[in-house]
């Protein structure tokens, strides 16, 4: 490659030591970042970008990046991962430099660079790929290392810099960036504003939005709190705003009081993004959030408002872990992941005061955690990371899901004020900088004398969970012995210590006992002489984590008479359980759905009765047969109505509706839903709004409807919002009966430029895949796989799992579970093994659906 006159071997001979950067590898490289922060601080960039109205023009601008360089002896690498074309000029110093670009990175040589302070300027074409640009607004998405698709930067999280932005735009355009405004002249048909410097931000958390925003403004404990958003219903943003500022507020309060430190980022403004890719994202100034979890329908359920409460917390948590504090390579990203979780549960409680928390945590975190660690693809907390063009696939529920139980169990270890104190001290040396795990683990260790490296290496670096086994001799209506046997399933012998609190049924009552497992069998002398239970639960409490084999007295307790335990967490601990239970086969699918029949009209706690209709919902598509639908339709139809009319509240009804909804086949409830969605209908108590329309217009669709075309083209027309317009008239292809028509759709997604709204995207495919239509759609499976590397290298971060996830979602068959093994086994050697992983944990669920429908 020659360019500018110099060629790359030039670059690098001219360096002498800086050969290894000459031509770095695409991507940002560990031993490339690694060199660079060691050489490279003190880092400001100053940013002006000029964003067109017209979606097809580039975004044009210049950065000037000044640093203190501590060596010359290597060329400089400037991560812009777009075309040499882009970059329409490199000065250096003042004086123009040549440079070469090399996959993905300008290079700048030693010559045009100074031991000391250093000033590069380059002027550039915006690359699209994380701008997420639409007709009338954008948003930057940089997380974990995109910014570099869009601007020159050091796009590492441990180069820290302090960011001046200037933004100019269409006049009718709003706009926000990480700082606060502080200028803003219009004139003619545009606008230039001007932004505060920022404190030290990492690259993946610079942001800015411009676009056709509306803005709601509160002052919350003498703070100014603004919020953009695109909503068009005015009466929705009415009766959700001031919620969703005192929430902000109180997870401010509790953050403040809680690390003893004040929020350091200056201003603090949020946006309602249409269609968003995560739920949150914890740009320092300047959170973006999905619009729906926020601005919340009349018809929102218990969950979904308890969802948004803990989305809120999440992100603010984030201010402090993350934002303040970064860890130093993505192989650390769980920790500002565990830590935002952990705080929101603490933020949220004082806010629900009737839900019961701890079954709030274990329903939160337990099952999607088991979903991973059960699968042969599981991976540990923290994970080895080479480059940062494969950090987007270590996120998941690991990180999200797993990390927050092992941090509660670490908390308990330490004692929660103790934990509280060396969080503080973690906090305060390292603000505004970065860290690492083993940073946080040697402040904790000094605070107790229990091991924690070793309890690290366990919980934290290896990947999957225990078998706990329970073995119970029961002699003349007594217990003579109680054991747990932990066992490693990967033969790696590890064990996990752990707390066990362990229920042990009686016909007198719930007796607890708590059990301290420390090696492969462990004893529990206590329980010797006691009456024979009915059954005997180490995961309850919802605490201990593991594949909990119970004993067969257990087991068949439990699938007759689980609705008699009085506890709820406990009834919670013993779902979880069962689920798993019929995963490993212990339990048939059809005995599971029965006993969820019985248990749905005697559960009292909302939650619960949530978790059992999500179940109840999964084991009727997934592991029941077309038959056993058939036979078991009319009796589950019927209780969900009952349950409808019978449910009290408008977030309870919203649960059963919901479900009714998904499995409904009979043609008498398919025709009431219709007559519903034709609101000829009214559901008694339960205020549609119209998200739950255009719901039961897919649902309707997707079962073939006397005027199905028409039901949809129908619900087009009364969606006013441009947004959910745009995105319905996008999935309609994907829910046609005419199979052409779903194949066009699905064979557009092989083009990037209509896979940028993954949200969309996602929801098209669940429909392309629901059962109803598995049968067709499972020629596309080979080719959804044959596409995960392109989705891995051009999508979002969770998109390559969800895209998983939406094919073989819909899917039980054997000919589909074998597609997959087959794609597995003939893996290109270069083939990342983070996207074996996922698939391997994709396609788990499919696989025992496969076996347990073959054996049936």
């Amino acid at each position: 490659m020659r360019i500018l006159g110099l060629t790359i071997a030039a670059l690098a001979l001219a360096s002498g030591a800086g050969a290894q950067t000459g031509a770095p590898a695409a991507g940002v490289a560990l031993d490339l970042a690694t060199r660079r922060a060691a050489i490279v601080s003190g880092v400001r960039y100053e940013m002006s970008l000029s964003i067109p109205e017209a979606l097809a023009a580039p975004l044009t601008g210049t950065t000037t990046i000044r640093f203190a360089l501590a060596d010359t002896s290597a060329p400089l690498v400037v991560d812009f991962e777009t075309s040499r074309e882009h970059v329409t000029s490199v000065a250096a110093n003042g004086k123009p430099s040549v440079f070469a670009y090399v996959n993905g990175h300008i290079v700048i040589p030693a010559a045009s660079l100074v031991q000391g302070d250093n000033a590069v300027t380059i002027a550039f074409n915006a690359g699209d790929a994380s701008l997420n640009r639409n007709n009338d607004f954008l948003y930057t998405l940089f997380v974990p290392a995109r910014a570099r698709l869009a601007l020159p930067v050091f796009d590492q999280p441990d180069i820290k810099g302090r960011w001046t932005v200037t933004l100019e735009h269409p006049a009718a355009w709003q706009s926000a960036a990480n700082g606060a405004e502080i200028d803003r002249k219009t004139t003619g048909t545009r606008t230039t504003v001007r932004f505060a410097e920022t404190q030290p931000l990492p690259t993946y958390l610079v942001a800015f939005i411009a676009g056709d925003f509306k803005i709601e403004t509160a002052e919350r404990d003498g703070r100014t709190f603004r919020m953009f958003h695109r909503e068009t219903d005015a009466a929705k943003v009415a009766r959700n705003r001031d919620a969703i500022f005192d929430l902000h507020a109180r997870a401010l309060e509790f953050l403040e009081r809680y690390t003893g430190i004040p929020y350091a980022f200056g201003k603090f403004d949020f946006v309602a993004i249409p269609a968003f890719q995560f739920g949150g994202m914890e740009h320092a100034g300047k959170i973006l959030y999905n619009a729906s979890g926020l601005l919340l329908d009349e018809s929102a359920t218990q969950n979904q408002m308890l969802g948004r409460a803990s989305v809120i917390s999440h992100e603010t948590a984030h201010m402090w872990f993350g934002d303040l504090v970064t860890m130093r390579w993505f192989n650390d990203v769980w920790m500002k992941e565990v830590f935002a979780n952990f705080m929101a549960a603490k933020i949220v409680n004082p806010s629900f005061p009737s839900v019961n928390h701890e079954l709030r945590f274990l329903l939160s975190n337990y099952p999607a955690a088991y979903e991973i660690d059960r699968t042969p693809g599981a991976n540990p907390i923290r994970q080895v990371l080479d480059n940062l063009n494969e950090a987007g696939s270590m996120y998941g529920a690991i990180i999200y899901q797993k990390a927050p139980v092992v941090m509660r169990h670490l908390e308990a270890l330490l004692g929660e004020d103790n934990f509280r104190d060396g969080l503080r001290d973690y906090l305060q040396q390292h603000a505004f900088a970065n860290a690492t795990w083993s940073d946080l683990i040697t402040v904790l260790d000094a605070r107790t004398p229990i091991d924690l490296q070793e309890w690290s290496r366990v919980w934290v670096d290896q990947p999957g969970r225990p078998t706990i086994q329970t073995e119970l001799t029961v002699k003349d209506g007594r217990v003579s012995k109680l054991a747990f046997r932990q066992r490693d399933p990967r033969g790696r012998n590890l064990i996990w210590p752990q707390q066990l609190r362990v229920a042990i049924g009686n016909p007198s009552g719930r007796q607890m006992l708590t059990v301290e497992v420390k090696g492969p069998i462990t004893e529990v002398p206590q329980a010797a002489g006691m009456p024979a239970p009915r059954y005997v639960l180490p995961s309850a409490a919802g605490w201990a984590y593991g594949n909990f084999v119970l004993d067969r007295a257990t087991l068949e307790y439990l699938t007759t008479s689980l609705p008699e335990i009085d506890d709820s967490l406990t009834r919670g601990s013993a779902w979880v359980t069962l689920w798993d239970a019929l995963l490993e086969g212990q339990v048939p699918p059809a005995a599971f759905l029965d006993l969820s029949l019985r248990s749905l009209p005697r559960e009292s706690d909302e939650q619960m009765t949530s978790r059992i209709l999500g179940y109840a919902s999964n084991t009727w598509w997934r592991f029941l047969n077309t038959t056993e639908r058939d036979r078991r339709a009319a009796r589950f139809e019927s209780l969900l109505r009952e349950g409808l009319s019978q449910a009290g509240t408008p977030s309870q009804k919203a649960a059963w509706f919901g479900t009714l909804r998904n499995v409904s086949l009979t043609p008498g409830t398919v025709g009431w839903l219709q007559q519903v969605w034709a609101q000829k209908e009214k559901v008694p108590g339960l205020p549609l709004a119209e998200a739950d329309y255009t719901a039961l217009a897919l649902e309707l669709a997707v079962r073939q409807v006397d005027g199905w075309r028409d039901v949809l083209h129908t619900q087009l027309g009364r969606i006013e919002n441009p947004d959910r317009k745009g995105r319905f008239q996008f999935v309609m292809p994907a829910l046609s009966a005419d199979v052409a028509e779903r194949d066009r759709w699905f064979a557009s997604l092989k083009d990037v430029a209509n896979r940028r709204r993954e949200p969309w995207v996602l929801e098209g495919l669940n429909y392309l895949h629901h059962p109803l239509r598995a049968e067709a759609a499972r020629k596309h499976v080979q080719a959804s796989l044959d596409m995960l590397w392109e989705i891995q290298k051009t999508g979002d971060i969770f998109f390559p799992k969800r895209w998983l996830d939406a094919t073989m979602g819909g899917h039980s068959s054997k000919e589909v579970a074998e597609t997959v093994r087959d794609f597995l086994k003939h893996l290109p050697a270069n083939y990342p093994e983070r996207l074996r992983n996922i698939t391997l944990q994709s396609a788990d669920e499919l696989y025992r659906a496969a076996d347990i429908t073959k054996n049936k």
